[in-house]
């Protein structure tokens, strides 16, 4: 096993030497939070405004997303932080060194889907924009131009990434202004339509106003579980774990409630997430420009951050270890430009199923991997065991899979469809008590726990070691 399958470390599968770990707490906390403010906010912004009023979803919006980013970073930080390694390869403790396939392809559909949708809403914005200009007359050409656009995104984003993690904290470093755009925008709503604001009902409330404020946490939870296969592309960069606590809360976790608070505000209000339709409302065609700019640029620090993670992730295949980074950007961002020019209407019309669909993937396998580290395992990772295939290597399990991880992830799966059907928001059961996140992360815990004292008893997975 050579000790680089690349010579540029940022590119490369394999654990960061503490020498290569060189971004420090604000240089992460500015490439999280790039990351984290996309227009992806307003949308989950008005999917909670359709349930709950202005403070009261923000309350629970921002009670979720605190929950849910917690839940990421207790699975997969302590692993990746610790051995500079990617979300991807730290599940293999758990889910074997061929079982890690199945974590690999829930993060690649969560990627593909999240940058698609991004990209999309980058088209239409940047067509809004040229409107608005005086570039293009409404309606013209629009069906052609968002897909011309879509892959022009694409070529910025590819350029960008063939400098690795390095061209990830570029384009944060270029576009982290538009964070605090976006608070001024919230700002503007707010001091502007206040008496209305606080007032605005929600067009889906329950009748039972718990399950509403439960259904604002669960989205808070399902929106940054997403971040999951973002999440160990970026720590890995960073020496130690005291480093990345507070920029993964507050660069990853708050801006999501905060400019979601612009969606909320705007679909109570003006019964549209759209910052651009209600900024001209409000401040005339000078502010809808200053907003459409602002969303056409919003887009590319998660964009380029989820290519990035998804490249690194596609290392774990023995057969692309030593393919070139520029082969696997292009097998990374293929799928979304192909989204973006044939199918961007229907993929833009089926964000909230996607986005509950994620919370049924990630809430169990967050549970899998807080059981197995903090419970099993002690907190004792061997390193060199991730990287060995061998049918003697300690996670090797049966021929490479690990039975209690797929058990515990099917168990965590169907809690939560049991309590919650992720396409119709239809709940069941203690639904508005517990939500639906919160006990398929126990059920896959506890599902876990209890079918590894099987493996333990077999001598397989590593554990006797400790």
């Amino acid at each position: 096993m050579s000790l680089r399958s690349n010579p540029l470390a940022d590119e490369s599968g394999w654990p960061l030497l503490p020498a290569e770990r060189t971004w420090g707490a604000l240089r992460l906390t500015l490439t999280l939070a790039t990351t984290a403010a996309a227009t992806w906010c307003y949308l989950i912004g008005e999917s909670v405004g359709s349930y709950l009023g202005f403070i009261k979803g923000g309350v629970a919006l921002s009670a979720g997303c605190m929950i849910g980013m917690l839940l990421v970073l207790l699975a997969a930080g302590p692993t990746c932080v610790r051995f500079g390694i990617d979300s991807i390869a730290a599940t293999k403790p758990q889910f074997g060194s061929r079982g890690w396939m199945v974590p690999a392809v829930l993060q690649g559909i969560s990627i593909i889907g999240w940058n698609s949708l991004l990209i999309i809403f980058f088209a239409k914005s940047a067509v809004q924009l040229c409107v608005a200009l005086g570039l293009l007359n409404i309606g013209t050409h629009s069906a052609v131009l968002v897909p011309l656009l879509t892959m022009l995104a694409c070529v910025i984003i590819f350029t960008a990434l063939r400098r690795g993690a390095t061209g990830v904290s570029l384009m944060s470093n270029i576009l982290f202004a538009h964070v605090f755009v976006g608070l001024w925008m919230l700002y503007l709503l707010v001091s502007h339509r206040w008496p209305e604001l606080i007032t605005a009902r929600p067009v889906l409330a329950n009748p039972d106003r718990l399950w509403n404020y439960t259904t604002g946490v669960e989205l808070g939870i399902g929106a940054t579980l997403s971040w999951w296969p973002y999440i160990g592309a970026m720590i890995r960069m960073a020496p130690d774990g005291r480093t990345i606590v507070l920029p993964v809360l507050l660069g990853m976790g708050a801006p999501v409630p905060l400019l979601s608070l612009i969606g909320l505000a705007g679909a109570l209000v003006l019964k549209s997430s759209d910052p651009a339709e209600w900024l001209r409302t409000v401040g005339g065609p000078t502010y809808a420009i200053v907003s459409l700019a602002f969303v056409t640029a919003a887009n590319f620090g998660t964009t380029t951050a989820g290519v990035y993670a998804s490249a690194i992730g596609l290392r774990n295949f023995s057969a692309l270890q030593r393919r070139s980074w520029t082969t696997l950007l292009l097998i990374t961002i293929t799928p979304v430009a192909l989204v973006g020019i044939f199918i961007p209407e229907l993929f833009f019309a089926k964000f909230g199923n996607f986005l509950a669909l994620i919370g049924v993937a990630f809430a169990p396998l967050c549970g899998i991997q807080i059981a197995d580290y903090f419970v099993l395992r002690r907190r004792r990772i061997d390193i060199r065991a991730i990287y060995a295939e061998r049918p003697a290597a300690p996670y090797y399990f049966w021929r490479g899979i690990n039975p209690a991880a797929m058990l515990a992830l099917a168990a965590g799966c169907c809690t939560y469809v049991l309590l919650l059907d992720p396409l119709s928001y239809q709940s069941r059961g203690l639904y508005a008590y517990v939500t639906a996140s919160l006990p398929s992360v126990t059920a896959a815990a506890l599902v876990y726990l209890l079918a590894s004292l099987f493996v333990i008893r077999s001598g397989r997975g590593g554990y006797r070691n400790f």
